[in-house]
């Protein structure tokens, strides 16, 4: 009764006529080995026919299993086996290579301010029970948010941008709850969204961000929530434009209950113009700032700003006697926000990511190449062929990059790698460029590819699917 992975099949007997049964039952074909990683589990009304049981037994059955991490639901492609201790793909540099790492997706640590160098006020202790956040970045980040987002909001200080949106989809999703994603999408949102037992719904994407037609497709299917990243997506450097972001505006004005969620990670360093899909009918949002790419990774803060239900659910989770962010961090971070030379090092950061980037898809075009990439630390790059091949004969030049595969939840005619290359001097981008060329040139160009603007995911006959 289940399919096994990498193409085996085979009957398998699941038992019960309660919930309880059911999940024991699988369980102990789990523990004994008869079902594994990968294997797809009967469908539900398949299930509940020939256990002789109600279909809502079954479905909180596969519920349960999911919330447990021992399940995970694929839309129409069913309720699949998944080992809960996998590790998921994570940003940062390829261990044990030899290879030169373009993949990394961090910062130029030279344009990371030394917070040695800036000296704290004085300040006496915090206890347990006292205000979560420090009042001189509240007055800062007010101000901050205040000049791009005018609603009224309420404001949160959360350990990074993963914290922040992992309380925010805690307080409103439950496990086998669907959420509206972009597609290709962001590595930790990824293994955020599994790890908690969450059906995403991947949303298509151009270099203009979320196309409105497949948000409108996902928010029909009852998503709850939407992820949405405003400018500088990772890995695409996709950016909305204010007429994308009004369109999406109006397909979210039919949904005001939806909680949406913008991750504004790149804000403190990015070079377009914010564009919110936050609309004034929104009753449920939030906008997430992290200082991570500007201050350094290792500065584990974000800036929450969100309407009042949101935020006293976060406050919540986030309270003086259990999770706060350490007011130490707190005050360093508003004391290198308010330090003229910290202030000057961002810029110039912000220049360093968009001059370099910039150059290297120069490089690109005069090698026959294309990125629409227009903002952020990475260029995703069109290889025109499958990525996987690609990449592999790219390794045997001597570099290793991030195959756009591994952002994908519809991996479908996947031809894309990301690439991390502000390190790079302007004799080895166009050292990079003309071997990704001839690595791309090694490999058959994929029957179903279509220009990179149609869909950073173009499907099979140029179908964008939600």
């Amino acid at each position: 009764m289940a399919n096994r992975g990498a193409g085996h099949t085979g009957p398998t007997e699941i038992s019960g006529s309660t919930v309880d049964d059911i999940v024991a039952s699988i369980r102990a074909l789990i523990d004994a080995g008869s079902l594994a990683p990968g294997d797809s589990l009967p469908p539900m009304r398949s299930l509940a026919d020939t256990l002789r049981v109600n279909r809502n037994t079954a479905s909180a059955a596969y519920k349960a299993l999911v919330q447990a991490g021992l399940a995970e639901t694929r839309g129409r492609a069913g309720t699949f086996i998944v080992d809960p201790y996998e590790a998921y793909e994570e940003e940062g540099f390829a261990r044990d290579t030899v290879l030169r790492d373009v993949g990394d997706g961090n910062p130029d640590p030279a344009f990371l301010p030394r917070p040695e160098l800036v000296r704290l006020p004085a300040a006496a202790p915090r206890l347990y029970g006292e205000p979560t956040i420090d009042p001189d970045l509240a007055e800062w980040a007010t101000t901050w948010i205040a000049a791009d987002q005018p609603r009224p909001f309420r404001l949160t200080v959360a350990a990074g941008a993963v914290d922040a949106i992992e309380r925010l989809l805690a307080q409103t999703l439950t496990p086998g709850d669907a959420l509206a994603v972009e597609d290709p999408c962001f590595l930790t949102s990824i293994s955020t969204i599994r790890q908690n037992g969450y059906r995403p719904v991947p949303v298509a994407m151009d270099a203009d961000g979320m196309l409105p037609e497949s948000l409108a497709a996902a928010l029909e299917s009852g998503v709850r929530a939407v992820i949405c990243t405003p400018r500088a997506h990772n890995p695409t450097g996709a950016s909305l434009t204010a007429d994308r972001a009004a369109a999406l505006r109006e397909v979210l004005a039919d949904y005001p209950q939806v909680l949406v969620i913008e991750d504004d990670h790149f804000s403190l360093l990015a070079r377009t113009q914010y564009a919110s899909i936050i609309g004034d009918g929104q009753s449920r949002w939030a906008l997430v700032r992290s200082m991570s790419k500007a201050l350094g990774p290792d500065m584990r803060i974000a800036l929450v700003a969100s309407d009042t239900e949101t935020a006293e659910r976060l406050a919540a989770r986030i309270s003086g006697g259990i999770t706060w962010v350490s007011h130490l961090i707190q005050r360093l971070t508003v004391a290198l926000l308010t330090d003229p030379e910290t202030q000057a090092l961002i810029r110039r950061a912000s220049d360093h990511y968009a001059t370099r980037n910039a150059a290297f898809v120069d490089r690109l075009r005069v090698v026959g190449l294309t990125s629409e990439s227009r903002d952020g630390l990475n260029v995703w790059v069109d290889v025109r062929g499958d990525s996987s091949a690609v990449l592999v004969q790219l390794m045997r030049r001597g570099w290793i990059a991030r195959d756009g595969m591994t952002f994908g939840l519809e991996r479908d005619g996947e031809h894309f790698l990301r690439l991390t290359v502000h390190d790079l001097d302007g004799e080895e981008m166009t050292r990079l460029a003309e071997d990704l060329a001839a690595a791309a040139a090694a490999v058959p160009q994929a029957a179903t590819h279509a220009p990179a603007t149609a869909s950073f995911f173009t499907r099979p006959e140029g179908k964008l699917q939600p």
